[in-house]
């Protein structure tokens, strides 16, 4: 089992998941963050602390297409390991539908 992060964190972004991260799992994209699944030890103690609810065990069904983009970012974007500030508009994104459709941007954000 992994966790993976999913749809809600596009354009929230919320950070506060990886400091808490014991393995330094996160990568991060422009817009929203990823957990590698062969670094994560399954502990969960980041899944409570999305305020954004985007983090999900990987057995909850119909989550295999976010296991699989968590896993092509996390290659692809630098680690995370310091909270910043969310973005500007994170509350108002918060719960829009459809977000990887109409928002997600394959860029790699800042890093460490």
């Amino acid at each position: 089992m992994t966790y993976v992060v999913t749809d809600n964190c596009i354009r929230c972004k919320y950070m506060d998941c990886v400091e808490v991260c014991p393995v330094d799992c996160f990568y991060e994209g422009e817009n929203m963050l990823v957990i590698h699944p062969d670094e994560c030890i399954d502990c969960g103690v980041c899944e409570p602390e999305c305020p954004a609810e985007a983090i999900k065990p990987d057995t909850e069904p119909g989550l295999d297409s976010w296991l699989k983009l968590n896993a092509e970012y996390a290659d692809k974007w630098p680690n995370i390991t310091a909270k910043r500030d969310a973005p500007s508009d994170a509350k108002e994104m918060d719960g829009v539908a459809n977000k990887l459709d109409k928002f997600f941007s394959p860029e790699p954000g800042q890093g460490d």
